[in-house]
């Protein structure tokens, strides 16, 4: 009997141990953090997200492109690789004809230019001598042509031979001048014996007058020659010019 109730007792005091050491399974139920935090999410108000819609088509693209290359046979993809490799000759091939040309528009373009700067090297030089030129002739056209004939030598040498001078003088400039391509041309002398004709590109019209015997546009009077540096008109003659309008 009495081994019976220590038994008992013992019984007793152990299940309360074990009681106190592992508490009921309730108690373990505690809501963890993450439970907490969905918990608080839930509470707030659910807002929708956009997504653009460019990296999924350029995925799709891509996609199409590498299924596209997966379906080429190696004859196709060869032949696009020619037409690109010969469309790119093409295009090297215009760049250097067009390099060409214009290469060659430069060369004759500086050869031209050297050869104006050539022929037309003594142009300022020539206009600065036209003056001095002009002031020969009117020194020669003074001197009265009844003073320069034979029977006025003994009478009038000294003005003879001072006229001989200035025109052998004036000769010998001219054909210096020649030489490098400066010419003067007089209208008043013409070739075929007839009235010289007006020429906007030769001469320079200082005044019109009517005059009998002669058509509109002949030039009946010289006020000064005219020159010309290797074929360009240097200075336009002046002249009067016939209008019987």
């Amino acid at each position: 009997m009495l081994q019976r109730t220590i038994f008992r007792q013992r019984r007793a005091v152990a299940s309360a141990v074990s009681r106190s050491a592992f508490p009921p399974s309730s108690a373990l139920r505690q809501t963890s953090p993450f439970q907490q935090l969905s918990s608080k999410q839930s509470s707030f108000r659910t807002v929708p997200r956009y997504y653009s819609t460019e990296n999924g088509a350029n995925k799709e693209d891509a996609k199409k492109e590498n299924d596209e290359a997966a379906t080429e046979t190696p004859e196709e993809s060869l032949k696009k690789e020619l037409e690109a490799k010969n469309k790119e000759v093409v295009d090297l091939k215009d760049k250097y004809l067009r390099s060409v040309a214009d290469f060659r528009n430069l060369q004759e373009r500086t050869k031209r230019d050297m050869d104006n700067a050539r022929t037309f090297a003594i142009q300022k030089f020539a206009v600065d001598l036209l003056e001095s030129i002009d002031n020969f002739d009117r020194a020669l056209s003074v001197v009265p042509a009844d003073k320069l004939t034979a029977e006025q030598a003994e009478a009038n040498k000294d003005l003879q031979d001072l006229h001989q001078g200035l025109k052998m003088t004036e000769n010998i400039l001219m054909a210096t001048l020649k030489k490098h391509g400066l010419e003067r041309f007089d209208p008043s002398e013409n070739a075929d014996g007839k009235n010289a004709k007006f020429d906007p590109k030769l001469h320079e019209a200082t005044f019109m007058a009517k005059m009998e015997g002669k058509e509109n546009g002949d030039i009946m009077f010289v006020q000064s020659k005219g020159y010309s540096l290797n074929g360009r008109i240097l200075r336009a003659a002046k002249v009067g010019v016939v209008k019987n309008d």
